[in-house]
């Protein structure tokens, strides 16, 4: 293959890909850019907390800062994925009860604690208890 060929090639591709109009809003929005970096920044920290080691299910369901950088990621996510549509409408809360619900379910899967917790809350604890007959043993013994 020519060297002039691969060079046209490859100016033809940067060429489609700069024609592109969510390529071109990723290059001019720079606001598209930060909430980009934002949720990149904030995903990377919650993966950090949650894979430290500990039961990832119990930093899902405990963790605070687990629950900001979610909601950040999420937010950020949003904003950005608007940005490139074109629209400009707010869904925070119904975003936020998403990102809770998909945390509680993958903590309840997860972790046989937080289901024993869970299933105690709703049901009551199971109640431990020792066998005691109320009738007495017999102290005669059969002689023969």
């Amino acid at each position: 293959m020519a060297r002039g060929t691969r060079a046209e090639k490859a100016w033809e591709t940067g060429r489609s890909a700069a024609d592109n109009e969510y390529v071109r809003r990723l290059i001019d929005d720079e606001e598209l850019r930060e909430n980009l970096q934002d949720a990149y920044r904030s995903a990377k920290k919650a993966y950090g907390r949650v894979n430290n080691g500990k039961a990832p299910a119990k930093a899902l369901m405990d963790d605070r800062k687990v629950h900001k950088e979610l909601r950040n990621a999420a937010e950020s996510l949003r904003e950005a994925s608007d940005q490139l549509r074109g629209k400009r409408q707010s869904h925070t809360f119904r975003n936020l009860v998403l990102v809770a619900i998909v945390a509680a379910v993958l903590a309840v899967v997860l972790s046989e604690e937080i289901r024993k917790s869970v299933l105690d809350r709703l049901f009551g604890a199971e109640e431990e208890f020792e066998y005691t007959s109320t009738t007495t043993a017999s102290t005669e013994t059969a002689s023969t």
